[in-house]
């Protein structure tokens, strides 16, 4: 069975994405020394913040975007085997876009 996960108020829900190994100068680097990375992909987001006097602010994110985050923010949880990443909106750095294809 499969568990899912829905994120609260300005929260988000990101999967890490790994890069690819890359050797330079045929130098093995171990996992343990390796940095986590800053780039994910969002796989659910909440409704938005809640402002004091009951209005809500949506957030600016949606499913599948690429965002950019700090080394050190957010709760990392395990889930189904799968570690994700809950972040609070203020933590994401940007969106990464990928330049369009015809454009110069």
């Amino acid at each position: 069975m499969a568990t899912s996960i829905r994120p609260l108020n300005d929260r988000i829900i990101v999967k890490r994405l790994e890069d690819q190994e890359q050797m330079r100068g045929g130098l093995y680097i171990p996992d343990t020394a390796k940095e986590k990375p800053q780039e994910g992909e969002v796989l659910a987001v909440g409704n938005g913040k809640l402002l004091e006097n009951g209005t809500r602010i949506a957030i600016d994110l949606k499913v599948g975007d690429r965002v950019l985050f700090g080394k050190y923010a957010g709760t990392e949880v395990k889930l189904d085997g799968e570690e994700l990443l809950i972040l609070r909106e203020d933590d994401v750095l940007g969106v990464v876009q990928s330049a369009a294809k015809g454009k110069k």
